[in-house]
């Protein structure tokens, strides 16, 4: 027959809650980023940017003539070197930490912080727009911004976490992360198929 444990008085309950919160923020302190992160993040971010932009250009360009096209190839290029260095960078970190730290993952490397998100959307759209008027200098300054402000986001959120990690723990839901990559993926394809 098990018996259950005394519950905890108040007291008891208070100074357990007050270790760990002094615990987390002891643990935030000492959580150190790879070396080059954000730069890595920022040039991944940047080569994407770009290459979807040029990628998209050539697919409507050629299919206009009715020739073969690489643009896909480009965009899918670009996708994979970002999940290449985003992987390699989440291996890091935890190798270096020993610890997952709830957050860094979707706001760090996925870019899903409101600042990340819009100025990706942002500079894309302008690389797009750029590459559709055939101004390829301005499609290497949208990408240069764009990798920039991915970069700059992801280190504003470890300086947050570090700061106040209770407020800036958490992360996207799984199952949100994972909607949001079935529907670019999608868009994706859709871009690809009607070009």
């Amino acid at each position: 027959m098990e018996t259950k444990p005394p519950r905890p008085t108040a007291s008891e309950a208070s100074d357990a809650l007050r270790d760990a919160e002094a615990a987390r923020a002891t643990l935030a302190d000492r959580i150190v980023t790879p070396s080059r992160l954000f730069a890595s993040m920022g040039v991944a971010i940047a080569v994407q940017i770009a290459t979807f932009a040029v990628g998209l250009h050539d697919t409507n360009e050629v299919a206009h003539l009715g020739l073969g096209t690489n643009g896909p190839w480009l965009i899918g290029a670009g996708l994979a070197m970002f999940a290449a260095v985003a992987g390699v960078q989440l291996w890091r970190f935890r190798r270096l930490n020993g610890v997952w730290v709830a957050g860094f993952a979707s706001r760090v490397v996925l870019g899903n912080g409101v600042a990340a998100s819009v100025s990706y959307v942002v500079t894309l759209a302008g690389a797009i727009w750029a590459a559709y008027g055939d101004h390829w200098w301005l499609v290497g300054l949208w990408s240069v911004v764009g990798g920039g402000a991915y970069a700059f986001s992801g280190r504003r959120w470890m300086r947050n976490y570090r700061a106040d990690p209770s407020a800036h723990a958490r992360g996207e839901s799984f199952a949100w992360l994972v909607l949001l990559v079935a529907a670019a993926i999608g868009f994706l394809a859709l871009l690809v198929l009607n070009a």
